[in-house]
Formats: structure tokens, sequence, C-alpha cells
């Protein structure tokens, strides 16, 4: 079994809150977290229509069924128990009382905003991080092209299962279940080919007109649809720094996906050859590191964080970490032999913002610590950027 870096968090959390809400896409790891985290707590899925039937007509008495608290996996299925979970954390003292799990962000948020306000701990937990992996020899340090493709998913590891069938049928089940869940769209082949359009913009700027142009949508239907996949956790999007410098700067989001191997998925990519080939290579890439420094911030229980910065005459950071009085910069490059240009992003910055200092992430495996104030570091020490979100 993998150790999750969420579960000191995890165990915080309990610790302060009469409940605690594990939010994140299914397969991520929450049933098995929450299992081994508290393996005293009875544990009931609210995905088995005989529980999830009992627990619709008769709320009350479900709840009564768990006087010492449990598990509630997936418990946005029922969104009339979060008033009578109301009732029984405020007649309860006990912290940790009941641990919620959902993999809809949206039905989740909207049911405890309601009810459960003040009462309740969050935390997000996406698929493995790269520091989950590497240690326990699931994944080699001399190429990242091998763990991109196969993507962070726990069961493609657990279960040793074939990453690309995995990952058909994901997306498969993803589309006809879940999207049906969220919205009632009945347009499922025009939506799933929005979704691979998505794919074929990972790490760029998103142009929601450019996406309903090629779809024969509107706007309002795109920022629906993209509002969809974020709330799923299928997408992530990175929001413009506001920091100008006198100089007009981009507006738009830049748009990823929490999982590469997904992404991969989408966009045909199967293994290694296609890859390296691939003219989305170095997105793709991009993406491995800002996903990994999102899954640092939610496993230390940080909000996000992350920005990027881009003026209107192409000047750009690929990441800004704001920690309120201090902007770090990110630059990252595929490229595994460090040159001149690398430094390119960091070094403009530092001439407009008079900030020194900045983190550079590439494809190598040599760390070094520059003079100007640089650090730069391998694509698999991710985790130390933990250090820069203090």
């Amino acid at each position: 079994m993998i150790s999750r870096n969420a579960k000191t968090e995890l165990e915080v959390l309990a610790g302060q809150f009469k409940c605690v809400g594990i939010i994140g896409p299914r397969q991520s790891g929450k049933t098995t977290l929450c299992k081994l985290t508290f393996p005293n707590k009875e544990y009931v899925s609210l995905e088995n229509p005989d529980t999830r039937l009992f627990a619709e007509e008769d709320p009350r008495g479900f709840l009564s069924n768990f006087p010492k608290g449990a598990i509630l996996d997936e418990v946005q299925r029922v969104p009339k128990l979060f008033s009578y979970l109301q009732q029984i954390l405020d007649e309860n003292s006990e912290k940790g009382l009941f641990i919620l799990t959902g993999s809809n962000n949206f039905l989740l948020q909207e049911s405890i905003s309601q009810s459960l306000a003040g009462r309740i701990g969050y935390i997000n937990l996406l698929p493995l991080a790269i520091d989950e992996i590497i240690p326990n020899g699931l994944a080699s340090k001399e190429n990242y092209g091998e763990l991109l493709v196969k993507g962070f998913y726990p069961p493609v590891y657990d279960q040793d299962l074939d990453p690309a069938r995995w990952h058909q049928n994901y997306i498969r089940t993803y589309v006809e279940k879940d999207v049906r869940q969220i919205k009632n769209i009945l347009q499922l082949n025009l939506f799933e080919k929005f979704l691979r359009l998505c794919a074929g913009r990972v790490g760029q700027l998103l142009n929601a007109n450019s996406l309903a142009i090629e779809l024969g949508l509107d706007n309002k239907t795109i920022s629906s649809w993209i509002g969809v996949l974020e709330s799923s956790f299928v997408i992530f999007l990175i929001r413009p720094h506001h920091r100008s410098f006198n100089k007009r700067i981009v507006k738009m989001p830049k748009l990823y996906f929490i999982d590469t191997g997904i992404a991969a998925s989408l966009l045909g990519i199967r293994n290694q050859s296609h890859l390296d080939t691939h003219p989305l290579k170095g997105n793709l890439f991009e993406n491995l590191i800002m996903s990994d420094l999102l899954k640092t911030q939610f496993n230390l229980g940080i909000q996000n964080r992350l920005y990027f910065w881009r003026d209107n005459v192409g000047h750009e950071l690929d990441g800004l970490i704001d920690n309120g009085n201090k902007l770090h910069p990110i630059e990252i490059k595929s490229g595994q032999t460090i040159t001149p240009d690398y430094f390119k992003g960091i070094n403009y910055w530092e001439q407009i913002s008079k900030e020194t200092g900045g983190t550079v992430f590439y494809g190598g495996n040599i760390s070094q610590k520059r003079s100007s104030g640089i650090e730069i570091l391998p694509w698999y020490e991710c985790q130390e950027a933990a250090k820069l979100f203090d």
C-alpha cells in the first residue's frame, strides 16, 4: 500500500473538527486513506443502491445506526443527509465523528455550505504525487516520460493495470456516468469531443470563444462545461497574477489536467515513443510539474496559491507562488540540459519586480543553486517546493 502525504493533514483536521470532508476525483485513494487513518470507524458506501435508498427514504434512521460516527463514502449522492448531520454534530462534542468523502466538488460544496458551514474541515485528495511514487520504486528518476504517460491514479500501481486500457475506461465511465450526474448533458458525443479538444490545449491559455466556434456551441455552454470538468477534478485552471508593472497582462487562465495520464490518453499517446515525437510533450511536462505543485499544497492543507504571469508582449513565467508578502517565480523546462534560455523569464521578472530568486524545474537529474539565488531542481523533486508555500 502506498503511503499518502495527506494522512498527516487528515489526522490534524480530525482532531480539530467534528466532521472532515475529503474531496477528490474517483479512484484517487479517498476510501483507502480513510480506512487506513480511521480503522475503527464503520465504512458505508452510498454508491450501493440499497444503502443509498435507505439513506434517502429515512435519513434520520440511517444515521442513527452510527452513534460512534462513520466514514460516509460518496456522500454527495444523498444531499438530504447533510441537514440531519448538522443536528447530530451540534449535539455531540466528539472530534472527527464523521468522515465524508465525495468525488463531485460542486454537489458536495453546495450541500455543505447550506448545512455544515463552520462544522467541517476540508482536504482535497488528488491522485498520487511524484514523491509518493518514486520512493516506493514504482517509477524511475531517469525518465519522466514513462510516468507522465502512466499517470498517477493509485489503481494503476496497486493493481498493476495496463495504463492505456485503464485511462480509456476511466474516461468512458466519467463521460457516461459522472457528467450525467453533475449536469444532465445529453450531447455526450459532443462533450467527449470537447474533452479531447481541452487535452489539445493543455498548458495553454483557455480561449472559450475558440472552443465554442470549433464545437458550434455558445460561450455560455462552454463555460458551463469547463465548470463540469473542474468540479469533477478532470482539469484545473491556473489564473494569471494581477501584478502588471504598467503593462497589460493576459487575463485568460491556463488549462491543465489533474492527471497527465488522462490527458495523454485523450491525445492518443499510449507509450513513451508516442510522447517523444508529440508536439505537446513540453506542455505535458509543464502539466506534470504544475499538477504536482497543486498536490503539494493540498497535501499540506494549503489553498491554491499558484498563478502564472504573462504580459501582452510575450514576457512570461510558467508559475508564480504568492505567499502574500513574497512572489516566487517558477520556470518549467522539459529538456535535460540546462541552458541560459531556462532563466530568461526569471531574469526578466527580477528586472521589473526587483525581487531575486526563483526555481527552475527541468527534465534532467542534477540540482544546482546559482549565485543569483535561482535554484534548479530535477522534475522528481517537486516536493522541495513545499518550503515555497510557507
